[in-house]
């Protein structure tokens, strides 16, 4: 309801100025109003005190509050009702919906139907068809034969010499409940195989891969594993109870801050690593993605040998309470795999003392090349 800059007091003290014989126009000009105004406050409020024309303007501004939430309060129902009635659920939905309405909130059937939208001979019909037969002969074959579906039984049946047909078989079949899921597998693109070649430089290749073990409660969670294949020195192992590939891409940038980027990264078809997200992201940092085919781990396979090392001497060594414990004892052991244990493939050098001579190396190289183009 619009305001008005006039008080209920100045309103009745004007119009009973005009009742003792004041002129109109005086009084529209003292208070700058139009005479329809004071004909409309004479028409609604004549012969009314101040505190009856409070009490009426609050009933007005009550009953309009009341008419929109009225509004808001219709155009709610029929919106539910439309999605009752025309996209959601089916006659079986709608009767058990609307006893639950009769039921629950004491509603007359006639409301609860006109609610949602059902007729009520719908309502009160009941089925004369007797599923019983059919009811028991799934349920006999079922038993014998758990994981066979719709087909497979129904193709039972009519060896049996059963004369129902497959709608009538697929409808109890339903209403059963025994229906089951297909999986549909996952397709992904044709993977051409590439070799796992040493690498003669740091930061040219890193493999990634996923590890999954349980703490004492039986509570699941994973590990995400990253080496470089040059010097074999293990760059991060994350644990949490879950890593999607928002968090591996982070993981991956804690990693160049301090590492360097990668030129490449080897990983398998995991949904973390095919993620549209960590594509992207390895687009515009301009790594490239080398996929190993489906099947084929021992194309990852440094990272597999380690994966390996890390179950037999952490994961399978202890049993833990919780991810604190975790990565505690994996802080350790990354520090005492990376700077103390000899790794046979590196001539029993350190990842860290590899890496160090092969920095070594590609500085006097640098140097060399330098000093050459100096001299010529």
């Amino acid at each position: 309801m619009k305001k008005t800059r006039f008080t209920e007091t100045q309103i009745v003290r004007a119009l009973k100025e005009g009742e003792e014989g004041r002129k109109t126009d005086d009084i529209c000009r003292e208070l700058e109003i139009s005479k329809a105004t004071f004909y409309n406050w004479k028409s609604r409020y004549g012969g009314m005190e101040a505190s009856d024309v409070k009490r009426l303007k609050e009933l007005e501004e009550e009953n309009a509050r009341l008419k929109k939430m009225f509004a808001e309060l219709s155009m709610n129902h029929d919106i539910l009702k439309e999605v009752i009635t025309k996209k959601g659920l089916g006659l079986r939905q709608q009767k058990q919906l609307t006893q639950e309405i009769v039921l629950d909130h004491g509603l007359s059937v006639a409301g609860a139907c006109k609610l949602t939208g059902m007729c009520r001979s719908q309502y009160y019909y009941v089925s004369k068809k007797d599923d019983s037969a059919v009811m028991a002969a799934l349920d006999d074959l079922s038993s014998k034969h758990p994981v066979y579906g719709f087909r497979k039984l129904y193709a039972y049946l009519r060896r049996e010499g059963k004369s129902w047909n497959h709608k009538k078989v697929y409808r109890v079949y339903k209403l059963l409940n025994m229906n089951k899921k297909r999986r549909v597998k996952r397709r992904l693109p044709v993977r051409e195989k590439q070799p796992l070649e040493q690498q003669v430089s740091i930061n040219q290749k890193w493999s990634m891969d996923f590890m999954s073990d349980s703490l004492a409660s039986g509570n699941r969670f994973r590990t995400f594993n990253v080496m470089d294949d040059c010097s074999r020195e293990i760059l991060c192992i994350e644990v949490a109870t879950s890593i999607s590939s928002v968090r591996v891409t982070r993981a991956l940038e804690q990693i160049i801050d301090w590492r360097g980027k990668p030129l490449c990264l080897r990983v398998d078809n995991g949904p973390e690593f095919t993620s549209h997200h960590f594509d992207l992201w390895c687009k515009n940092q301009g790594i490239a993605i080398q996929f190993i085919q489906p099947g084929k781990p021992m194309q990852n396979g440094y990272i597999e040998r380690f994966n390996r090392s890390y179950r037999k001497e952490i994961l399978d060594a202890y049993l833990f309470f919780n991810l604190a414990e975790v990565r505690e004892h994996t802080q350790i052991w990354m520090h005492e795999y990376n700077n103390n244990r000899p790794h046979e493939g590196l001539g029993n050098l350190t990842p860290t003392e590899l890496s160090k001579n092969i920095r070594h190396k590609q500085q006097i190289n640098k140097l060399v090349t330098l000093i050459r183009k100096v001299q010529f």
